[in-house]
């Protein structure tokens, strides 16, 4: 379980609303819309959760919850580009001590990215959740955010 100062989430049981929430539909834009209104929901003590879908060999908005945001992110900036580079998660504790850095929210301090790779090896985006605390997210919330990923690839088809 993960506790916060509003409530507490269980893991299993956010996964089984994910996979109810986007089951019979196949729309990468409007499951990506609904699994972050869920994560919005459900998280406490963040203050964005989105995707960002790869086009053209960048990272381009997706559907997302909170403050405006860039809108393009090349592969050779910030946590975004990071993961999607790496094919790998990247949980930061302090954005503000990773270099390169991107400050869409001033408010942000920490951060967590999984990228979005389908059976096929192709990297369709990132899953990109921040918060307003340092170190708020854990290995616990990682393998949270990586589990939604692979709800989200699942509903495509």
């Amino acid at each position: 379980m993960f506790y916060g100062v509003e409530n507490m989430v269980d893991r299993d049981d956010l996964l089984l609303q994910a996979r109810g929430l986007l089951s019979g539909c196949r729309d990468p834009v409007a499951n990506a819309a609904n699994l972050s209104a869920l994560i919005w929901q459900a998280l406490p003590r963040i203050n964005w959760a989105g995707f960002y879908f790869m086009r053209d060999g960048r990272l381009l908005l997706g559907p997302f919850q909170g403050k405006p945001a860039c809108v393009e992110i090349r592969l050779d900036q910030g946590v975004c580009g990071l993961a999607a580079r790496e094919r790998r998660t990247v949980r930061v504790d302090d954005v503000h001590r990773f270099p390169g850095h991107i400050a869409c929210d001033s408010a942000s301090r920490s951060e967590l990215v999984v990228p979005l790779v389908d059976d096929s090896d192709t990297l369709l985006g990132v899953l990109d959740i921040d918060s307003p605390e340092t170190g708020r997210f854990g290995e616990p919330e990682q393998a949270l955010f990586e589990g939604l990923a692979r709800v989200w690839i699942q509903s495509l088809g």
